[in-house]
């Protein structure tokens, strides 16, 4: 079993709604018979989600900054093509490993309990949150960036999200 949702979406409270272009909420996961809640952010989880679509994903140390629910996604580094993006944050968050088997998806979590389940589903479960998150964006406020280095970090992340979606 594999869910995920998010409740109480927003933007940072202590940034201009305008700039602040990582979305905020409350993550749940439920992998197998565990729970994971944390205050997340939910755009870099979904992004980070949909890559574990294609390609695998191993649980990182806490230093790595690439946890599937994390604190901070705060900078943005665009590939030289702007269809990928490497989102840097702190090294709080929650992890869990993604390795695809053939039409299966095996879950790893922190705690070394292993969930497998069909791809289909694992990507049915994504695309409800990704959506979820890329509506939130679509109902609120146009972001502006507030330097070229954000403005092409996002850039590249809604063109790495659309790819990864499509």
């Amino acid at each position: 079993m594999f869910q995920i949702t998010v409740t109480e979406l927003r933007w940072l409270e202590t940034t201009d709604e305008i700039i602040d272009l990582c979305l905020h909420g409350k993550a749940t996961a439920i992998i197998g018979d565990e729970t994971f809640t944390y205050d997340a952010t939910v755009s870099a989880t979904a992004l980070y989600l949909l890559r574990t679509l294609t390609e695998d994903h191993f649980y990182r140390s806490k230093h790595d900054h690439n946890q599937m629910l994390p604190c901070c996604g705060f900078s943005m580094y665009p590939n030289e093509n702007m269809d990928c993006v490497h989102i840097s944050g702190c090294p709080n968050g929650i992890d869990w490993s993604v390795i695809h088997i053939g039409d299966k998806v095996k879950i790893i979590t922190e705690t070394g309990k292993e969930t497998i389940i069909d791809l289909e589903n694992y990507k049915k479960t994504v695309y409800l949150f990704a959506d979820e998150i890329e509506n939130y964006y679509l109902k609120s406020i146009p972001k502006i960036p507030y330097d070229d280095e954000s403005k092409f970090g996002h850039i590249a992340f809604w063109n790495e999200w659309h790819r990864r979606r499509k």
